[in-house]
């Protein structure tokens, strides 16, 4: 891990942990997410979005709109079937079968939605993190 990395793993910690601490919250309640989860989002999400600072609001921005629609279970199911869904061979048949499909299809409708709503993929060639 490089100091750089290290210290944009803190700054996100604290970013997303910030508006809890000073009791700002948006407009809807949103569930409860553990900051570990918070966290590898966003850095995933800069990942397939780039690594500018602005994507560390961006993609906080879009975990919490995500956040005020679906608990965290259902995140985690729902963003695993969403990822591994093109995943080949007989290890990826599970995510092939029409439940995972239909949990991917939500996960994606909903991603994009946060990712419109968050400014995130604005540009030219960007899209909706696979």
């Amino acid at each position: 891990m490089t100091p750089r990395s290290c210290a944009l793993t803190m700054f996100a910690c604290l970013s997303l942990a910030a508006p809890l601490a000073f009791g700002a919250t948006d407009s809807g309640a949103a569930h409860d997410y553990p900051t570990q989860g918070r966290v590898e989002y966003v850095l995933g999400c800069m990942d397939d979005n780039g690594h500018d600072f602005v994507n560390v609001y961006k993609c906080s921005c879009a975990i919490d709109k995500i956040a005020q629609k679906l608990s965290y279970d259902d995140f985690v199911e729902q963003s695993t079937f969403s990822k591994y869904a093109t995943l080949g061979g007989e290890g990826g048949a599970e995510f092939r079968v029409d439940r995972a499909k239909a949990q991917t299809k939500k996960f994606r409708d909903l991603q994009k939605d946060a990712f419109k709503a968050c400014g995130i993929g604005q540009g030219a060639g960007a899209g909706v993190a696979k």
